[in-house]
């Protein structure tokens, strides 16, 4: 019987699935040797980096700028040796350019290794070979970013270099004093400003482990038994496979962050499910493309942005997964609202019981795997110790935990596969991480982020919700075609400080950036996670992308909602208290989501869903009179869709109107 039942593996991608996620994602465009001995060097070279940051982790690491410049080191040497610089360039040689540049990089930590003191000592004046290595250093961080994650951060990168060294040409507030290219290259090369900064520091230690962290749960199958438990909890309800698309891109997508290629492997098979059962091409892949983006807002993990969140404002992490949790279940259920309320509207079923696992099967089997995770609670919020040594004790734990089912026990070969892959899932942030460094060295040099900050508080005239509004544009504009952990830090860097200049919390301004920069992904002309699931579903990439922007509703209400309310990120606030918020939250959300589709027992006019989408804007604020109002809409609505559909069915509008008439 189980052999029958419907479940979600996680085989090897079919040559039309890795089409689709190298058109999307450039990160996924790397090579495969016919050289066996150049490809037994990269693995090693992967390992070797893992290797170096578990035992970093447990051991204490080397003087910051060491550290991190070995990281870069080796992260850009696998960039050269894995990517091609060109989409026609051979996949499956080595050229020797490709060689000179791993040499290169090498030389930029080799060279802070060997001077390390004659640097410090210099202190700000560098001699010939500090801006031959840091000149050499830019380009390769610039061609690194533009082979892994397209042209986006390295023409940013290239334009923000040329800002600060013409910067003293332009007229207005963004004008500066103007640096030369020795002090530029300088302050990128051997301080922790630049390329060595904030965000290469936090890919070096909690991004880095974390990820190492999810290929070793990949490894047990973690990712199977997450489908497969989706499948047997929402499997058989109205449009199950919906529901199963959400629940398990969700909990992947907190893990791994990758969101085009949640699409891609998740998507591979609910898509397929969803169209299966009757939902539209555009529909089925914006389900999938929302869900996966969803996940980098999802605790625990939060696609690693909640370590760098933490450093930037140093605050607690534990204090930042627990403000984000309402915020992202919101967002998920305003899409699950809408799933479920398409299915009526068009009678669609789930799958049968028959076909699908049973929950207690599934835990029965792959259970056990939730106790690293468990773990990992454990030592991030209870035990007191650091959240590098906890990523470390986690993934040890996970090896042993493995090893308790037969198919979930990793071999020798599957740890050290583990290793090389963690590495390789690592490269893509990493690199972004260095070249946004470009970026935020340049914006700290010149103060550009205080003068942007500046011009958005001046465009919304002091009014805090204007304000909001162009932040928001500005974080959509900045998140586009970036990948999420680059877009927050820059948005971080310039957006949030305009909030904070109001009065508004850090911690809330850092949260609103980090979701408006994030769904870019899903918001046209540049939606790559949308673009990627209409690949998979066959759709129209832009009707997918506003259709996955419908779905993803609530994350754009809901940051303005945590602004005017704090409470909903559960800051400072007593029981009573944070329990009217759920259910005001939960009321507006759902009013949303039912907005937006257009239907509650039968089919809705326009004037109904937007008097229903105005009421659900009420509960943004805290204010009795306005809660009073929204549940007397929510209250008259419901009564009046219940009777019409009593009286007409589940009619198209027109085709109630020609019946009343």
């Amino acid at each position: 019987m189980a052999d029958k039942r419907t479940s979600i593996d996680e085989p090897e991608m079919t040559g039309e699935q890795k089409k689709v996620l190298e058109k999307y994602s450039a990160e996924s465009r790397y090579r495969n040797f016919s050289n066996k001995t150049v490809a037994i060097i990269v693995s090693a070279l992967a390992i070797f980096l893992s290797l170096y940051h578990m035992y970093t982790s447990y051991f204490g690491t080397p003087v910051t700028l060491q550290h991190r410049s070995l990281h870069v080191a080796v992260i850009l040497a696998l960039v050269f040796l894995l990517y091609p610089p060109f989409k026609k360039a051979s996949r499956t040689k080595l050229p020797w350019y490709d060689i000179l540049f791993t040499l290169m990089a090498f030389s930029t930590t080799v060279y802070i290794f060997v001077d390390y003191l004659g640097i410090v000592n210099r202190g700000g004046m560098p001699n010939t070979y500090d801006l031959i290595f840091g000149g050499m250093l830019v380009i390769l961080v610039l061609e690194a970013a533009r082979r892994v994650t397209g042209w986006g951060l390295p023409v940013l990168g290239i334009l923000f270099l040329l800002y600060g060294l013409f910067g003293r040409e332009m007229s207005g507030i963004f004008r500066h004093r103007g640096y030369t290219w020795d002090e530029i290259v300088n302050f990128m090369y051997v301080t922790t400003e630049g390329v060595y900064g904030t965000a290469i520091g936090v890919s070096a230690t909690y991004i880095f482990l974390f990820i190492l962290f999810g290929a070793f749960l990949s490894k047990s199958g973690m990712g199977q038994f997450f489908n497969d438990l989706a499948m047997a909890i929402a499997g058989q309800t109205k449009g199950g496979p919906a529901k199963v698309a959400v629940i398990a891109s969700g909990f992947l997508g907190s893990i791994n962050g990758a969101a085009v290629a949640n699409v891609v492997t998740t998507g591979s098979f609910t898509i397929p499910l969803m169209r299966k059962i009757g939902y539209s091409r555009n529909f089925a892949g914006a389900v999938e493309s929302a869900a996966s983006v969803g996940g980098q807002i999802l605790p625990p993990i939060m696609g690693a942005a909640a370590f760098i969140m933490a450093e930037m404002l140093g605050i607690p992490y534990s204090q930042i997964v627990l403000a984000a949790l309402l915020p992202a279940l919101l967002f998920y259920l305003g899409i699950i609202v809408q799933i479920h309320l398409r299915a009526t509207k068009l009678g669609l079923k789930g799958i049968s019981k028959d076909n699908l696992p049973q929950v207690m099967d599934v835990l029965k089997e792959r259970g056990h795997l939730l106790i690293p995770l468990m773990f990992l609670m454990y030592m991030l919020f209870f035990s007191g110790r650091t959240i590098i040594f906890s990523a470390f004790l986690t993934i040890i734990v996970t090896v042993i935990v493995a090893m308790i089912r037969k198919t979930t026990r990793m071999s020798v070969k599957d740890i050290l596969d583990a290793l090389e892959n963690g590495a390789r899932m690592a490269v893509s942030v990493a690199v972004a991480c260095a070249s946004v460094g470009l970026v935020v060295g340049i914006a700290t040099m010149t103060g550009f982020g205080l003068k942007l900050a500046n011009g958005i508080v001046t465009l919304g005239g002091e009014s805090l919700f204007l304000t909001l509004v162009f932040t928001m544009i500005a974080c959509i504009v900045l998140g586009m075609g970036l990948p999420s952990i680059p877009t927050y830090i820059i948005t971080a860097t310039m957006a949030a400080p305009a909030l904070v200049s109001l009065g508004i919390e850090p911690l809330v301004a850092h949260l609103f950036v980090f979701y408006f920069g994030l769904f870019a992904n899903i918001t046209p002309p540049v939606a790559l996670a949308a673009f990627a699931a209409a690949g998979i579903s066959g759709g129209d990439q832009m009707k997918t992308g506003f259709v996955s922007l419908k779905l993803a509703i609530a994350g754009f209400i809901v940051p303005y909602m945590f602004v005017y309310n704090h409470s909903l990120l559960l800051i400072d606030t007593s029981f009573v208290d944070g329990t009217l918020v759920v259910i005001t939250a939960v009321a507006g959300v759902i009013m949303l989501g039912t907005a937006a589709e257009g239907y509650l027992f039968t089919y809705m006019n326009p004037v109904v869903r937007l008097v229903l989408f105005g009421g659900s804007l009420l509960f943004m604020n805290p204010n009795v009179i306005q809660d009073v109002i929204g549940f007397s809409i929510i209250a008259i609505v419901w009564f009046w869709q219940w009777q019409k559909a009593k009286k007409h069915g589940n009619m198209e509008p027109d085709e109630s109107a020609r019946t009343t008439s």
